[in-house]
């Protein structure tokens, strides 16, 4: 048994023998950015501050040599060997640092579906190296000459290795951004994304059951959210309910079902404000999210919450899982109170280059 021990916190975090520091962190619940786990990509090199590690096998163009000479190590194949290992992860009360936002960034559009008659899902992979982001953060998209300004869209998804990202978009009529890429953004376009921003990503250390609601594309960040506890095994229940209109309003089923059935402690849920679900859907419930949540979850004293989606629906939700008990500072919001602008985050909150 070795203590990993994170700086600036001074956090403490134990390894079983035989365990990598990755593994190990995930199991306290501390969230490290990673990709391949097998020592390829370089996603997860933290600096190590004191203290002796096997690094295992590795590529050189993951974790080069004058990164080694700087004390860096790929935590994903990293094994203590000494009985304190100090690696260098986070601020002074144990968040993690977010990724400096890059901007104009080239994207290539691979792929996009219409997921409901006013969503459409554009997937997008970089033609250089992929930009660096926490699940639940933003970019911007848009293009001046073309009469669309930047605006900030949520990823739908957890990092991957080749860099891909999905991004959900409502259209908005008098949106000229979200009406240019709906209609004019085709497959095979080059476009410029900055980002990442917005610090929608909680608490990576809190081990406790997460409910997430999300009204609209306001689901896109939640996916991104439980895509990447799922990823890591988080251990604690996880629900999604997520709030429409009627049932063509409801998209991505066939993936919370392959979640459902690969994950024994995810649930995901549906209810519809303006259609009653047929008999046959059992899974779907009726009526706003605030009317339904007393009967799913009388106490939320102990749950971590996640709200995605309008600000009005946001504030309703906000107030709801109050009432039912749930600590204000275990409630995270994303409401797109203003998406020309993205949110700015304090220096110190910014991970080096």
């Amino acid at each position: 048994m070795s203590l990993i021990r994170l700086q600036p916190s001074g956090k403490d975090v134990e390894c079983a023998s035989g365990d990598t520091v990755l593994s190990a962190l995930e199991k306290a619940g501390y969230a490290l950015p990673n990709n391949c786990r097998a020592g390829a990509c370089g996603e997860c090199k933290i600096k190590v501050l004191a203290g002796q590690f096997d690094q295992g096998m590795v590529l050189d163009m993951a974790l080069s040599q004058e990164d080694r000479r700087a004390g860096y190590g790929l935590m994903c194949m990293a094994k203590p060997i000494s009985s304190v290992l100090e690696i260098e992860w986070g601020t002074d009360d144990a968040k993690p640092k977010l990724f400096p936002p890059n901007e104009n960034i080239y994207y290539v559009v691979t792929d996009k579906v219409p997921r409901t008659p006013r969503i459409v899902e554009i997937t997008m992979r970089p033609l250089g190296k992929p930009m660096r982001y926490w699940p639940g953060q933003n970019m911007m998209i848009g293009d001046e000459r073309a009469g669309a300004p930047p605006r900030c869209y949520s990823i739908a998804n957890a990092p991957r290795s080749d860099g891909e990202i999905v991004f959900h978009v409502t259209r908005v009529d008098e949106g000229a951004t979200s009406r240019w890429l709906h209609e004019k953004v085709q497959i095979g376009d080059q476009l410029k994304l900055s980002g990442p921003y917005g610090t929608f990503i909680g608490d990576p250390s809190v081990d406790t059951p997460v409910l997430c609601l999300a009204a609209g594309s306001g689901l896109a960040p939640v996916l991104a959210l439980a895509e990447a506890a799922l990823r890591r095994n988080y251990r604690q229940p996880v629900t999604l309910l997520f709030s429409g209109r009627s049932e063509s309003d409801v998209y991505c089923p066939g993936m919370m079902a392959w979640w459902e059935a690969r994950h024994r402690k995810f649930r995901f849920l549906a209810t519809l404000t303006r259609e009653t679900p047929p008999a046959s859907r059992r899974d779907r419930l009726h009526g706003r999210i605030p009317a339904v949540l007393p009967g799913l979850f009388p106490d939320l004293s102990a749950h971590s919450i996640f709200i995605a989606g309008s600000p009005e629906f946001t504030e309703d939700c906000v107030a709801a899982v109050k009432a039912l008990g749930a600590k204000p500072e275990l409630i995270h919001t994303e409401g797109f109170f203003n998406q020309q602008k993205p949110e700015e985050v304090p220096a110190e909150r910014l991970a080096r280059n």
